[in-house]
């Protein structure tokens, strides 16, 4: 997968309206806990396994193949190696 991030890290901030659970919420204040960092740094990770599970599904088939080869034949290596 490409090392470049898949979102605008220096996008500019949006509102947003969310409906959180009121006694959730006040422990939240009361912990100090800033939400808006909290659920970035939550949609980035959970972005992140989306796309590598979309990226799997994607490639499935070939990575499949790639496998079944190598159990028929093998891998390059396999007569160099001498452990």
């Amino acid at each position: 997968m490409s090392s470049m991030p898949f979102y605008e890290p220096t996008s500019p901030k949006r509102a947003s309206n969310l409906s959180i659970n009121s006694s959730l919420l006040e422990q939240a204040r009361h912990y100090k806990i800033n939400l808006s960092k909290l659920l970035e740094t939550a949609l980035i990770k959970t972005i992140q396994e989306k796309k590598q599970q979309e990226w799997l599904e994607q490639n499935r088939t070939a990575l499949e193949a790639y496998n079944q080869r190598i159990e028929d034949r093998g891998v390059f290596s396999d007569g160099l190696r001498s452990f």
